[in-house]
């Protein structure tokens, strides 16, 4: 398929690039060493979470609303979003003195409307989805004679993203394989005609969450279910572009789908060992990496950082679950008799053995245990799974019959039973 038969075209990239100059941040395109040695590959991030509003989102907002007439600036604008977007045009509208109203659905967190508020849009909340928010953003729209920006499928906003790929092969044209995340196309498409034209040989291969495959059904007439609570709720979307379409069917080799476990240790890969800000959607390149390796080792691969607005809250119980999964931090059940400085004995044999005690509770009251006994579950911080299996077994040999308890609540004895 020729570039002409697509909605956008390199010429219009290169557009975008000049228009929106002086507007976003020009993001840095960092080497990222441990990231590297995690997977196996020469990896580079180019850092989107570090535009004002914290997304890419912004370059396509703010090539869609200069491209606006005197008059639609006038009458003003109007987004169905409940994140990143609704942010992007409602902070760049404010700057061009272009009145916006963001709809967004009714279960919207609420720090993200008061943060869109906060930028000097008129909010609505209105329906329990997306899609009855943008059918009320429509409705709005035509009554009020408001220019509706569609979070992905717009020429004008197609072409603003693809300016992230525009930037990055220019500062490193030698970039073997694109990873990008998708949930509606606009991202990828318009970085995907961007980096064919520059380098025609290059692999673009787009990520989805495998709760929502929108566009692996799309191209590859599946029907695998779509819908659910996602870590990466910016790339969640049920149905995709119809401009998008055609561009990733014909330009993007792959489409791969991560779940919510990877997903999971990329934002915290990304935490700790590149010391930055990633939200699910944003992460979920590096998670694809980290579910094939063998895939990009020896390559090197460019990751899109897409955002980094993710609640601080839920930042760290993903960092503490994943200490969890490499049993770093760990519960044990002890059983012993009811008797003076048994809690003493236990937390000074732990001090000897290096383990951070986190939390101690007793039970008295559990069937399974004698009448003069007790149980006393214990959560440490340990270095690492081989110092949390060497104070289990210190643990055992001093006779506290030692079971693990695991974040579900089940048990298990020192033999995995």
């Amino acid at each position: 398929m020729a570039e002409t038969a697509f909605a956008i075209s390199f010429a219009d990239i290169e557009a975008a690039a000049r228009t929106i100059e002086g507007h976003v941040l020009k993001t840095p395109l960092m080497p990222a060493p441990r990231l590297s040695a995690l997977t196996g590959a020469e990896v580079l991030v180019k850092h989107e979470n570090m535009q004002a509003t914290a997304s890419f989102k912004e370059r396509g907002a703010v090539n869609k609303l200069l491209s606006l007439s005197d008059e639609e600036k006038r009458r003003g604008v109007i987004a169905m979003s409940a994140g990143n977007h609704a942010q992007a045009v409602a902070y760049h509208a404010r700057r061009f003195g272009i009145p916006a109203t963001i709809v967004m659905p009714e279960p919207t967190p609420l720090v993200k409307v008061e943060n869109t508020r906060a930028h000097g849009a008129e909010v609505v909340l209105f329906g329990e989805t997306l899609y009855e928010a943008a059918q009320q953003a429509r409705s709005i729209a035509q009554e009020k004679g408001l220019v509706f920006v569609h979070p992905y499928d717009d020429a004008a906003v197609m072409a603003g993203q693809g300016t992230v790929a525009l930037e990055m092969l220019r500062e490193a044209p030698d970039l073997d394989v694109l990873l990008i995340p998708i949930g509606g196309g606009g991202l990828m498409a318009g970085n995907a005609v961007a980096a064919k034209a520059l380098k025609p040989g290059i692999e673009l291969i787009g990520i989805e969450a495998a709760l929502y495959p929108s566009f692996h059904n799309a191209i590859h007439a599946a029907e695998l279910p779509i819908g659910g609570a996602t870590l990466a709720e910016g790339i969640a979307v049920k149905t995709v572009g119809v401009q998008t379409l055609p561009i990733v069917r014909e330009l993007v080799s792959d489409i791969v789908l991560v779940g919510e476990d990877l997903i999971e240790r990329a934002v915290n890969a990304y935490a700790t060992l590149q010391h930055t800000l990633a939200e699910g959607a944003g992460a979920s390149g590096l998670a694809a990496m980290l579910q094939q390796p063998e895939r990009y080792r020896g390559r090197k691969v460019g990751l899109v950082l897409t955002g980094g607005n993710i609640d601080t809250r839920l930042l760290a119980a993903i960092m503490v679950r994943e200490l969890e999964r490499e049993q770093r931090i760990a519960a044990f059940r002890l059983t012993a008799s009811d008797r003076p400085g048994l809690l003493g004995k236990v937390a000074s044999l732990l001090g000897t053995l290096g383990a951070n005690i986190l939390e101690v509770s007793h039970g008295r009251l559990f069937l399974d245990v004698p009448a003069k006994g007790v149980t006393l579950d214990v959560t440490v911080e340990t270095r690492d799974e081989h110092h949390t299996a060497a104070i289990e077994q210190a643990l055992c040999r001093e006779g506290f019959a030692p079971r693990r308890i695991y974040p579900r609540g089940q048990e298990t004895d020192r033999s995995g039973q």
